[in-house]
């Protein structure tokens, strides 16, 4: 696992080329957001006036639904050093290109390198009438989405081209809680849930919480538009815990048996108990 520092000097350096070939870009820079599932896991009171349970961790952002029932940030990132009692050390993906240069459609067949760090988002890469599904294979066995384009096409063709750039190969589902998410995305590495992606594009929010189906896709974020990489997939169960403030972008169709098998790997700090990578994302296009 990477340290602080290590990771600190490999986004600096990211920073320093991106400068040096685009000054620009200086104007557009981002601190790193440490991107959060906010404001929407509910707590529920079990013991009469007392006891309120709740799920996710504690961040800076926490919200009153009601007066008997609490939501709390449900915060991406886990406390940096050691993993806690019973949680797994996670390897940090392979390193990446940075691009300098204005971001253009990967080619379908796969070919391009793998990229961490882009110059800015990425323009419309699908194809007018296509249909795309994403198979994820990971360590724990692969499962398929169909990808809503209608519904998000922002979102949609973003997830496209950062799978086409291998964004996603190496990486980790770094936070998974039981019956709410399994979260994934960040490219960077440790400390898990702030990276780096060298952009950030705006939401396509659901008319309401119904969107978040079980096995459901959908952006994590840091606030209003501040989607970049992250995602998360709904357990089941879990769609009823959050407000409509991320963008939903697809559906699991097939393999949930091993969406449910990583949600089982939890751990009270929320980081997993057994390390799970994402080997590969295949975008398919009909």
């Amino acid at each position: 696992m990477g340290t602080n520092a290590e990771k600190h000097a490999r986004q600096q350096d990211h920073r320093n080329r991106l400068n040096a070939a685009q000054a620009e870009l200086e104007s557009k820079a981002r601190k790193r957001k440490i991107l959060s599932i906010v404001g929407g896991v509910l707590a529920v009171l079990i013991v009469i006036g007392a006891v309120v349970l709740v799920t996710g961790k504690s961040s800076d952002e926490t919200a009153s639904s009601s007066t008997t029932t609490t939501a709390e940030a449900a915060s991406s990132t886990t406390v940096p050093g050691e993993p806690s009692d019973g949680a797994a050390v996670l390897p940090d993906p392979p390193a990446g290109a940075t691009l300098t240069e204005p971001t253009t459609c990967p080619p379908a067949d796969g070919s391009a390198e793998r990229v961490q760090v882009f110059a800015g988002p990425p323009p419309d890469c699908l194809k007018a009438g296509a249909k795309y599904t994403a198979t994820f294979d990971t360590t724990e066995g692969s499962f398929t989405a169909k990808l809503d384009s209608a519904a998000a096409p922002k979102a949609v063709n973003n997830f496209v081209v950062l799978s086409r750039y291998h964004y996603y190969d190496g990486v980790p589902f770094h936070r998974i809680v039981a019956g709410f998410v399994i979260q994934a995305g960040d490219g960077d590495g440790a400390p898990w849930g702030n990276n780096d992606l060298g952009y950030e594009f705006e939401d396509e929010l659901p008319k309401s919480s119904d969107a978040y189906t079980d096995y459901s896709l959908a952006m994590a974020n840091a606030g209003p538009n501040t989607n970049g990489s992250q995602f998360f997939v709904v357990l089941p169960g879990g769609g009823k815990q959050l407000q409509p403030l991320y963008t939903f972008f697809g559906q699991v169709t097939e393999g949930t048996e091993v969406v449910d098998a990583i949600g089982a790997l939890s751990t009270p700090s929320q980081e997993p108990s057994k390390a799970v990578i994402i080997n590969s994302v295949t975008i398919n296009e009909t």
